[in-house]
């Protein structure tokens, strides 16, 4: 079965978190909404961080949400938009 996943993850300017709490495999459009007021970090299969700008986004293929972590500023935020398909 196909599910669509749309989420708004809210940031609060603390530790890295994951973009689900349980492991949510899919194809997603991952982005940075241009309000945003600084770079969100995403945590590199290194454990360094990699900024993503405000107005960036990326298509991602059959990844586990669960596995990618965020931190930002308080209030910026990550949309999330795709499917299990």
């Amino acid at each position: 079965m196909n599910n669509v996943i749309m989420r708004l993850i809210t940031l609060d300017g603390g530790d890295y978190r994951p973009l689900s709490t349980v492991p949510l495999v899919g194809t997603f459009t991952i982005s940075c909404p241009p309000a945003n007021t600084a770079s969100v970090l995403f945590k590199g299969d290194d454990g360094s961080d990699v900024p993503w700008i405000p107005s960036e986004w990326h298509s991602v293929l059959r990844v586990d949400l669960s596995q990618i972590q965020v931190k930002g500023a308080a209030g910026d935020k990550v949309t999330v938009v795709g499917g299990t398909w």
